[in-house]
């Protein structure tokens, strides 16, 4: 016969639990097979992966397993644990929504629409506000100010400041007594007065004592539950208690006269959530391995053929290959830079050989218009003995086109014509560069 596992991760022990065979229809506490496992010293984690594992292997009929959670992280760490063991059939449930599900089959919730949740374990406290019929959390805080460790902590500050026990002199003594003292709180739940000897003394302690001993902690946490119900804006009709600390019957009468609501402590408060885990345990859909996913989609639907790449879209010869086209591309590259590098070259030349000149000369024939006096020239003997060039009305063009020094010719021929004063030949096989006349920049004002 099949059966399935819920498992519920707390801080101090891990738990599990099992439905017996031939359970009613509103199951409650005494129709689950519930074990808790102490977590120790190792991680929390690290044991619930091993007590499903074991569980799984000694009872081949479990066909489900369902594992509470608190938070995202604490969800986080536990499946890392459990890919770890190559686990899969098995999901994870928010511990509020377990414990909610556990609370309405077993009738404890009937006739009520939303309600808070008052879980104190043994790390700290968590206050939620559900909608019972859509499980939507409107709110959900946590504190661990208040904790069944801290309440722990009290009875052994108490007992060692009364002088019954000594302090432990080392951390193995300190665990000692703190498992201790947390069997004297479970068991004051039930009872007056705990009795517990250990290697340090006896633990003597009264509900009366221990009740007093815990009140402001216990009123904080009330208060805290009122905080979160009023900004949750929701009509709380109930406050449902969960969690180990919840069977201290101080915790349901504050919290009842706090509140003003009912309070619902249900049997086995510490082990809702397992429950409720076992009642949500689904078995989970095993892929076939010799199938992957994607195909069978692929098969039924055309798949859409991937858009190309903008710089892959451009028209492209189809008689050249992409190698060659880069190729040709790099070359006029290459020599479209040669060529304006040799032509800023050029231009910075005669920027520099020529500028000078035309500014003289400009302001020259400025001083020589205003004056109405024939221009003159002033030759070196070297520039006078060679053949000028054909003479031209512009006197500007007539300083430029100066020629360098040559040797005197005694042929009486006329030289070939040259080329403009302004026209430069930079690259060989290219046309001529023609440098404009610039104006003068200063011109001199005409004399009175």
């Amino acid at each position: 016969m099949s059966s399935v596992l819920g498992v519920s991760v707390g801080s101090g022990a891990v738990r599990v639990a099992r439905p017996l065979a031939n359970s009613p229809e509103h199951p409650t506490a005494e129709n689950f097979d519930v074990q808790a496992v102490p977590v120790g010293a190792r991680r929390v984690e690290e044991l619930a992966a091993d007590a499903v594992g074991s569980i799984l292997a000694a009872d081949p009929h479990i066909v489900a397993t369902a594992i509470a959670y608190r938070d995202e992280q604490h969800a986080r760490a536990i499946r890392a644990e459990m890919a770890r063991r190559q686990f899969t059939n098995y999901e994870l449930i928010p511990d509020v929504v377990a414990a909610l599900e556990f609370l309405e089959y077993s009738g404890e919730l009937q006739g009520y629409g939303t309600v808070a949740l008052y879980d104190l374990g043994a790390s700290g406290l968590s206050v939620s506000v559900v909608d019972t019929g859509s499980r939507q959390i409107n709110i959900t805080e946590r504190t661990s100010d208040i904790s069944g460790d801290y309440l722990d902590s009290l009875i052994r500050e108490q007992q060692i400041a009364s002088g019954r026990i000594a302090h432990p002199p080392d951390a193995a003594g300190l665990a000692e007594l703190d498992s201790l003292c947390r069997q004297a709180k479970e068991q004051l739940s039930s009872s007056s007065a705990v009795a517990l000897p250990s290697t340090e003394g006896l633990v003597l302690l009264s509900q009366e004592n221990f009740e007093a001993l815990i009140m402001l902690a216990v009123e904080s946490s009330a208060r805290m539950t009122r905080d979160v119900i009023l900004r949750s804006e929701q009509q709380v009709q109930a406050v449902a208690l969960i969690g180990g600390c919840a069977q201290i019957p101080l915790v349901a009468r504050v919290l009842r006269r706090w509140l003003g609501v009912p309070v619902i402590v249900a049997p086995g408060p510490g082990s809702v959530a397992t429950r409720g885990a076992a009642l949500l345990a689904r078995p989970v859909r095993q892929r076939a391995a010799n199938t992957p996913f994607p195909n069978a989609f692929e098969d039924a639907l055309p798949m859409p053929a991937p858009a190309a790449p903008s710089w892959r879209s451009r028209r492209t010869d189809p008689t050249t290959g992409p190698g060659e086209k880069f190729s040709r591309r790099r070359e006029i590259s290459v020599a479209g830079v040669a060529v304006g590098a040799l032509v800023v070259v050029a231009a910075i030349g005669v920027s520099i050989g020529w500028g000078p000149q035309v500014l003289e000369h400009d302001s020259q024939s400025s001083d020589a218009a205003s004056s109405s006096v024939p221009p003159t020239t002033t030759r070196t003997p070297a520039v006078e003995a060679t053949t000028a060039p054909p003479a031209t009305s512009d006197a500007t063009n007539e300083s430029l086109a100066a020629p360098p020094p040559r040797q005197a010719t005694t042929t009486t021929e006329a030289a070939p014509p040259a080329p403009g004063p302004n026209t430069f030949t930079i690259i060989p096989g290219l046309p001529p560069v023609v440098v404009p006349t610039l104006p003068p920049l200063f011109p001199q004002q005409p004399a009175p």
